[in-house]
């Protein structure tokens, strides 16, 4: 037996509004004449109570298309004059219903009194029930379907927002690193080092092309990020020589845990700015991950004086400070994650990450 079309069956039934209307007042009204044919068989078989039940479905059916494009101009309305409308509207359509039932019950009757006040009067109760029945469910799926509707849209903003908020962060860059780099390779230039200020651009252009040709929002595997600091790294290497001694740390199994791009980079900027450049010695930046079962550990420490009376870290280079790393990662893991800053006791300062080891391909990949 084939299986049946997913096209077809794996479509939520209320996405095509027409045809979910056209489905269900066929099958509704055609389940209500195969009910009143099956009482008809049950009593006493007829032709003439066939007739009546299929005179009373189609008459139904038309009136409840006429009641839904009413219903639908009322929806337009202001409130309390659509509600008269729909009440002086279901009210005609009722004793409408009545009359005509009345006079195909008047066809079969043996007498020849027609239709009378007393027979339009004894249907009018099941004119009224079929087709407040009918109304109700009409109200209450277009109520259901303006509720999904405003959610989806609300979840669509919500999204937008997110999407918006990243984006910012994410280019949130501190622009003295690109200062400082054109000036260094200014310098080079006017010493006439081309071969340095050609390496040195040529860097820098990789690196830029990583960080402005990529989606803000994208995840990226931590061996991705791993790759962008080293190319930042040899960026200032050559700006501060043996002054900066980095120092990757990489646990393997780590390799493939996604993470937002370009997360740790402020990090390394910042212990730049804080370690390196006030010391003559220079300092030692480290990169260090571990996987502490389905968790990741990234630590970002450095030698510097650390948090002292005269060197206070209030914010990251960035202008920005530590909200934006805490930020971006609330964005992207929701309370499932934990950031925490250290400044240890002999001098140095570091900055630890724990995040949800995550394998899986995100919905937006960095290039």
């Amino acid at each position: 037996m084939p299986k049946p079309s997913p096209a077809l069956f794996a479509r939520p039934f209320f996405e095509d509004k027409a045809r979910a209307f056209w489905m269900l007042q066929g099958g509704g009204w055609m389940a209500y004449l195969v009910l009143r044919t099956v009482t008809g068989i049950t009593n006493t078989f007829s032709f003439r109570l066939l007739f009546v039940a299929l005179a009373e479905a189609a008459v139904g059916y038309c009136l409840t298309l006429l009641l839904a494009s009413c219903y639908k101009i009322y929806r337009t309305l202001p409130r309390y004059y659509a509600i008269a409308a729909i009440l002086v509207t279901f009210a005609v359509a009722t004793l409408i219903y009545a009359v005509i039932n009345a006079y195909a019950y008047s066809l079969i009757r043996n007498d020849t009194q027609g239709v009378t006040f007393g027979l339009v009067v004894g249907l009018l109760y099941l004119c009224l029930t079929l087709l407040l029945g009918w109304s109700a469910l009409y109200f209450g799926i277009n109520s259901y379907l303006t509720v999904e509707e405003q959610n989806t849209q609300l979840r669509l903003l919500e999204a937008q927002a997110s999407t918006a908020q990243l984006t910012m962060l994410r280019y949130q860059l501190n622009p003295h690193f690109l200062f400082n780099t054109l000036n260094s390779i200014s310098t080079l230039v006017l010493l006439k080092q081309t071969e340095r200020a050609n390496a040195m651009l040529a860097r820098l252009s990789n690196f830029l092309r990583y960080t402005l040709a990529n989606e803000p929002t994208a995840h990226v595997t931590l061996l991705q990020e791993v790759d962008t600091l080293k190319l930042y790294l040899e960026i200032e290497k050559m700006r501060f020589d043996e002054r900066l001694r980095p120092e990757f740390d990489i646990d393997p199994r780590t390799e493939k845990a996604r993470m937002p791009s370009l997360l740790l980079q402020p990090l390394v900027e910042n212990a730049i700015k804080y370690a390196v450049t006030p010391q003559e010695e220079g300092a030692e930046i480290c990169i260090r991950t571990r996987l502490a079962g389905d968790r990741v550990q990234i630590t970002v420490s450095d030698t510097g004086p650390g948090l002292t009376a005269t060197h206070r870290r209030p914010n990251l280079s960035t202008g920005v400070g530590l909200a934006n790393i805490r930020k971006r990662l609330a964005q992207a893991f929701g309370p499932d994650h934990q950031f925490a800053t250290r400044s240890n006791p002999g001098g140095g300062f570091s900055v630890e990450i724990e995040i949800p080891f995550q394998f899986e391909e995100q919905t937006r990949e960095a290039a």
